[in-house]
């Protein structure tokens, strides 16, 4: 074989292996790193304004998300399919859905603002990421 037939098969074998790797990349709403990091912030939101005594740390809050959005870049998402996953209208419920039923195992009650207080006091004192997220 020539110099020139070798590196034609290793392009093309780095180009197959490339587009394998891209198409096997699972969905960012499958990937734990942003989707946790998501319910998290919605769990501390929800918790801010159903509790007067305990604020979110907006600015904290902003960015963390920030950060939310490197971590899907450095995992090899574009800014389109970040921006997608964001606007995604189905999928933003189904994470509120998930935050409000892990504040519900946690002792949160719809309607009952003292137990988002004591869900949200004691997140803050176990310093989870979520009472990071609270004040």
């Amino acid at each position: 074989m020539t110099r020139t037939t070798i590196a034609i098969i290793v392009v093309l074998l780095a180009t197959v292996s490339f587009a394998g790797t891209l198409s096997a990349q699972s969905a960012l709403k499958d990937e734990p790193a942003v989707r946790d990091g998501i319910i998290d912030v919605g769990m501390a939101y929800e918790i801010s304004q159903n509790c007067d005594s305990i604020r979110a740390r907006t600015f904290r809050g902003i960015g963390f998300l920030q950060s939310l959005r490197s971590t899907a870049r450095d995992l090899g998402y574009t800014d389109a399919e970040i921006d997608a996953y964001i606007d995604d209208r189905a999928e933003k419920r189904r994470l509120e859905d998930v935050a409000r039923a892990q504040l519900a195992s946690l002792g949160a009650v719809t309607d009952d603002p003292a137990s988002y207080c004591a869900v949200g006091q004691a997140q803050i004192a176990a310093n989870t990421r979520v009472g990071w997220l609270l004040r």
